[in-house]
């Protein structure tokens, strides 16, 4: 096939528009870079009538609002992609179920993400020295916390100041209130002992500049937010880059094959196929920033084959896409009873929890290392398609028939919906070197690209934080005058651990480190084989912590970035 090669050169050549391509593309761009940013999907802005889905009806969907093969989570979510996308398959290997999740979008998945924007603490950065296990990061909390900060002044995250050493604290906006499902949450928690504070959302609760709106409390930020209240990358930095100047040329539907080199081993650009015309371009830059997400980076990295790199590109150490780990997960639901006959009214909030508990044993000895967080979920907001009940859970509960066809299911609805309370643990695992991704040569995809292969297993560490979480569960909707739903899971079931890969925390691919042979980037996320590569997403992430990943990617990102625009007036690059 021939490459079509571009006439221009560009400073930087980001791959990704996420978190870490997005946070990119506002720090370079607005230093006097002239970027492109590639993304594998199209353009989005939900502000746009054709993107804006929120505030409509589930019935306004031919699907009444179910998902499809482009949105898996719902007809109206902002999240174009999925865990199978048509044309671009991966594989497993024996014995291993991994889910891998791919956005195609502008901003990624930081268009219909939870917004749980937790800062790692300063024992997630050095877990080996706790508990003897994996690595500690060649970095700590105090060379991350000026980025923290920056990126909360910059996008905006509601909370509160509670003083707890490894839930570091920011700055804060306004939290909301809690919701009535989420009091009998607190009062469940706080009988049990287990503590409760003000969830850490980017959702902007009062206006932080011209150019974003404040919430207007609708709940559905899963949608993407058309006043721009919530972090999106494309709302948040890519747009506002380009509105402030910076020299930002975006390239749609544009699916990243490789990075390129010279004969020594430099990068020289990207190729890509265009989706639209199917033909194959090579972008030239004098910089490349890998920002796809851990696997996607990972992928390209190890289909980046030259003479000076006949492992993958920065794979010197036979370790691109090894230690790939995803947050650990479990769930359990409880019927209230004081719930039911619920007057209703609207109190949607954000679309996200207002109150959540951190991990609270750090200094307890358990049978498994570190811990994890517990989200709440419940409440009143607008019915989506499968909203309803489970009859035979509730005819348990209630002695009574539940369901039906028309009134009585009218009625029904009206008597149970609210009346659910839900818990979720989100976990640390331990990265494992013999967890990992890699080429599986016998499949392409449509675009003729040799995709990943999966292998990964779960320990006895992740399974017996799951046993833990569904105590705890069990413990919290107790004390909250719930009657638990479902079974509990056992053992059979490894206490119902998710599968791998589903929660859509994967980092850990492209792990930084001082030492090149135990790592693939250094401390600022520059490869050690290539020294005009960056990888700015969750791929130098060396352990997860119980934390959502996202605020710690923009802020390695813009460190990163700053070390990048610092190495080039020094002339290093």
């Amino acid at each position: 096939m021939q490459i079509i090669e571009s006439s221009k050169t560009y400073d930087v050549a980001i791959v990704g528009s996420g978190a870490g391509g997005g946070m990119a593309t506002k720090i370079l761009s607005e230093a006097g870079f002239d970027v492109a940013v590639l993304e594998a999907g199209p353009f989005f802005d939900p502000a746009k009538d054709e993107d804006r889905n929120q505030l409509r009806w589930p019935y306004e969907s031919p699907r009444r609002g179910a998902s499809s093969n482009r949105r898996s989570f719902g007809d109206f979510d902002a999240a174009y992609g999925g865990w199978n996308i048509e044309g671009e398959p991966f594989t497993n290997a024996p014995g291993t179920n991994f889910w891998w999740f791919r956005s195609r979008m502008l901003g990624g998945r930081t268009n219909h993400w939870g917004r749980i924007s937790l800062r790692f603490g300063p024992l997630d950065f050095k877990r080996k020295s706790v508990d003897g296990l994996g690595d500690n990061w060649p970095i700590g909390y105090d060379d991350v916390k000026p980025y923290y900060d920056k990126v909360d002044k910059l996008i905006g995250v509601f909370g509160s100041r509670e003083n707890i050493h490894n839930e570091p604290d920011g700055f804060f906006l306004p939290p909301p209130k809690p919701r009535l499902h989420e009091l009998y949450y607190v009062k469940g928690a706080r009988k049990a002992g287990i503590p409760v504070i003000p969830s850490r959302l980017s959702i902007l609760t009062k206006r932080i500049n011209d150019q974003r709106g404040s919430c207007f409390y609708c709940g559905q930020c899963n949608r993407a937010c058309s006043a721009y209240a919530d972090f999106s990358a494309g709302t948040c930095l890519i747009f506002p880059a380009q509105k402030n100047g910076g020299k930002v040329q975006i390239f749609t539907e544009a699916m990243v094959r490789e990075v390129t080199t010279d004969k020594n081993g430099k990068a020289t650009g990207v190729n890509y196929i265009n989706k639209a015309d199917r033909k194959e371009y090579h972008l030239k830059a004098k910089v490349v920033v890998m920002a796809a997400s851990a696997c996607s980076t990972a992928r390209i990295l190890l289909n980046s084959k030259s003479s000076v790199h006949q492992n993958g590109l920065g794979n010197s150490s036979g370790l691109v896409g090894r230690y790939l780990h995803d947050s650990t997960g479990a769930s359990r639901s409880a019927f209230i009873p004081q719930l039911m006959d619920r007057k209703i009214y609207n109190e949607d909030g954000t679309g996200g929890m207002h109150v959540y508990t951190p991990w609270w044993l750090n200094d307890k000895k358990l049978d498994f290392p570190r811990g994890y967080h517990i989200e709440v979920w419940g409440g009143m907001g607008m019915p989506s398609y499968g909203f309803g009940f489970n009859p035979n859970d509730l005819n348990k509960v209630t002695g009574g028939a539940v369901g039906g066809y028309g009134d009585s299911l009218r009625d029904d609805v009206k008597r149970y919906y609210g009346a659910t309370l839900g818990v979720s643990g989100r976990g640390e695992s331990i990265p494992q070197r013999d967890n990992y991704c890699e080429i599986d040569n016998d499949v392409v995809d449509e675009w003729g690209i040799p995709v990943l292969k999966f292998n990964y297993k779960w320990t006895e560490h992740e399974v017996n934080q799951a046993k833990h979480m569904q105590d705890t569960f069990e413990e919290v909707l107790d004390a909250a005058g719930g009657i638990l739903l479902g079974d509990k899971p056992g053992a059979d079931r490894d206490y119902g651990l998710t599968a791998p890969g589903q929660i859509i925390h994967e980092v850990g691919t492209t792990r930084m480190g001082n030492d090149k042979r135990e790592s693939v980037t250094n401390k600022y996320n520059q490869l050690h084989d290539c020294e005009n590569v960056f990888v700015m997403d969750a791929g130098p992430f060396v352990s997860q912590a119980d934390k959502n990943p996202t605020w710690t990617i923009l802020a390695l990102a813009w460190r990163a970035s700053d070390y990048l625009v610092e190495q080039v007036k020094q002339r290093n690059i």
